[in-house]
């Protein structure tokens, strides 16, 4: 088979390879993406500041840029004239002369030429590198596939292509590409891989033994990489079952557990195969071991097969040791099904080829695991997607994956599917809540968590997502009614799931103008989770703001400022405190960090030119009023102040608000200097009624 892990590797480095395509050794690299989100969206609103000019939420994900649409007339991977199926761009046939290769095997050996013209081939080349490199997947298999027409021998072009169709999950051209490359003699360790893929997915055993015989890892003595050995060793045992061969099914995961410490994951299979031939006692036998299939699958299996051994009472008995049940509609159903009398048949696979695709799924999360994901990892889990549809969790697995690659719209595509099967998860909807929100599109991120409540109404999870989605969207009323609900399911929570919704809910109040109702939430946090430094923040600034418990107030901003040093929000909040207390000078240091740390807000230069103004240093505040007037400010109100500040001061500025009951007069009303009473100096300016 020779399709080891760490060969297959390389196709991802060459990716990212200066020359790739032109013959050239890799000599970079592209650093692999993060591990996927799994988090509550919304999360942690902790950049939270109060006040009218407090700052922005900051706990709202920048949604990504589109990536710029590849033309659709781009040629796919497949012969000239055949209609590709599956999600790919409709294709035309090349132009200018060009002609693609027609997948027919070579009558004759190739000869080696210099190369395609550069001014046919540097064009999609550079697109498709530009577009692998950002991970839009779908327009770099279009651009890969295009190059390929004026190199069709480039076996770096057409791995490039192939990882960018399974990457985007456009499985039906990437089988055809790989098809052609194994017949044209360009054969890789991935294109080998989709072959066998497509193999298991036909049902064509013999074929699968017969690649798994190539191999070079000897399983009875144990040579060859442990990787390619362990993949190898339990395809094989799949395929002997597919093809009735039970017996050397078995020996085969028997050999192949006395890799490393790879036991407890083949068991888990073997476990599964023995279920599937309907040989429940042996399959049960392994599970019962308590290092074997302790994941929410096992559990399932383990459930299952003592149904079908009419062990009724120890079915159940297995579900009082499972934490969230009531969050798991597959869970739900079959215990529901087990209460009525009903023995629930065995389904956690129902085919060898879901044991194949349950290896690929177990190396993808395998190399999903750890601080660096593995760029493999979406190719496995696309896999096992391929040739197990049904599995849920190879979806999610996908999912997230390309969540964490930035490519929402994909991932979506994923969740739909899932909850197109009935599959709705807590964990996947959330995720997928998520992944709308980074995608731009709150609207259905609103829709999709109303319709998670709706589903699981004492889901706290749930609604603490709809409101912070409501939030976010400056729907206070809502938000805190879903704030309320969650508080409501979670009064038995511990301290550490239960500040987040009290403190999300003062937000939501304090927007409202409700600040005297939010204040005993913001406490309430405080009281649960003491260190929180949003919550201090944030409180501490409303008290400064409204100058209220003012020394308190600096207390809880120091405190913060302890716990999150480098928080530019937080610096602001601490300057600003001391800038209403009339603390000038000290006011300086803390502002100056806090630029420094975020150079580009707008609010917080702002902020910085009216200490130095107060400080007596207006050539200074001039310049950072100028330049936070270049960084546009929030709305068009801010902007108007700041310039009004730069032509006549500070000081000028707060005598017009305060004669306009707190507002900045408009130009037709504003008094020139000799009309102004007095015009304050530079050094003399009085705390800002506003907030500044």
């Amino acid at each position: 088979m020779n399709h080891s892990l760490t060969a297959l590797s390389v196709v991802l480095t060459l990716l990212a390879a200066p020359g790739a395509g032109f013959a050239q050794s890799p000599t970079t690299s592209s650093p692999p993406p993060p591990r996927p989100s799994q988090g509550v969206p919304g999360g942690t609103p902790a950049g939270d500041q109060g006040g009218a000019e407090g700052g922005a939420e900051g706990d709202a994900p920048a949604a990504q840029p589109d990536a710029a649409e590849p033309d659709t007339t781009v040629p796919d991977a497949t012969t000239p004239g055949d209609a590709p199926e599956g999600n790919g761009p409709e294709t035309n046939p090349p132009e200018n002369g060009d002609s693609a290769q027609t997948g027919d095997k070579p009558t004759k050996e190739k000869t080696v030429v210099a190369g395609p013209p550069m001014d046919r081939l540097a064009g999609p080349y550079l697109a498709a590198r530009l577009a692998a490199a950002t991970s839009d997947f779908t327009a770099a298999a279009n651009y890969f596939s295009r190059a390929i027409i004026s190199a069709p021998d480039d076996v770096q072009l057409l791995d490039g292509a192939l990882v960018s169709l399974i990457s985007a999950g456009d499985m039906v051209r990437a089988v055809a590409l790989a098809d052609r490359m194994e017949e044209d003699g360009n054969a890789t360790e991935l294109s080998g891989l989709v072959k066998m893929a497509k193999l298991v997915k036909a049902g064509d055993w013999k074929a699968v033994l017969d690649m798994t015989d190539e191999t070079d890892a000897d399983l009875e003595t144990l040579q060859g990489p442990a990787g390619e050995r362990l993949m190898g060793g339990l395809i094989r045992a799949w395929a002997e079952l597919g093809a009735g061969q039970m017996s050397n099914a078995i020996k085969s995961f028997e050999e192949t557990a006395r890799i490393g410490n790879a036991r407890p994951i083949v068991e888990y299979e073997q476990a599964l195969a023995y279920a599937l031939v309907g040989d429940m006692e042996s399959a049960l036998r392994l599970l019962d071991k308590a290092d074997v299939g302790r994941h929410l699958d096992g559990a399932v299996a383990r459930i299952e097969i003592l149904s079908q051994l009419d062990r009724k009472a120890d079915a159940l008995k297995l579900f009082d040791e499972l934490e969230g049940v009531e969050e798991e509609p597959k869970l739900r159903k079959l215990k529901a099904e087990i209460e009525a009398g009903r023995k629930p048949a065995f389904d956690v696979i129902s085919a060898p080829s879901d044991g194949v695709a349950l290896v690929f799924l177990t190396f993808a999360g395998a190399l999903a695991d750890g601080e660096d994901t593995d760029p493999l990892a979406l190719i496995h889990a696309r896999l096992a997607a391929y040739l197990s549809p049904q599995n849920s969790d190879a979806r999610l697995m996908s999912a997230q994956l390309l969540q964490s690659y930035g490519q929402f719209d994909l991932a979506e595509k994923e969740y739909a599917a899932l909850n197109a099967a009935g599959e709705v998860r807590p964990a996947a909807e959330l995720a997928r809540i998520d992944a709308l929100v980074r995608a731009d599109r709150m609207d259905d991120a609103i829709a999709a968590a109303v319709a998670l409540t709706d589903a699981q109404p004492d889901l706290a999870s749930g609604w603490v997502a709809l409101g912070d989605l409501y939030r976010r969207s400056e729907k206070f009323a809502p938000a805190v009614k879903a704030y309320d609900r969650a508080i409501t399911l979670l009064k038995d929570a511990p301290p550490a799931a239960l500040w987040l919704p009290y403190y999300a809910r003062g937000i939501s109040l304090e927007r409202m103008g409700r600040f005297d109702q939010a204040v005993p939430d913001f406490e309430q946090a405080l009281k649960l989770s003491p260190d929180q430094p949003a919550v201090l923040n944030y409180l501490g600034y409303s008290y400064v703001d409204q100058n209220r418990n003012l020394d308190a107030a600096l207390a809880m901003i120091k405190k913060a400022v302890a716990l999150r040093p480098d928080d530019g929000a937080i610096l602001d909040s601490l300057g600003w405190a001391y800038f209403r207390l009339g603390r000038y000078d000290e006011a300086v240091l803390p502002m100056e960090k806090a630029v420094a740390i975020l150079p580009s807000d707008s609010l917080l230069n702002d902020h910085l030119g009216d200490v130095y103004w107060a400080a007596g240093r207006p050539r200074e505040a001039e310049f950072q009023w100028r330049r936070a007037l270049h960084l546009k400010p929030a709305t068009p109100e801010a902007a108007a102040r700041i310039e009004a500040k730069i032509e006549r001061g500070l000081d000028a500025v707060l005598a017009e608000e305060k004669a306009n009951g707190g507002k900045l007069a408009t130009p037709a009303a504003v008094q020139t200097p000799d009309q102004t009473a007095q015009e304050a100096k530079p050094g003399d300016t009085p705390a800002p009624a506003n907030g500044g």
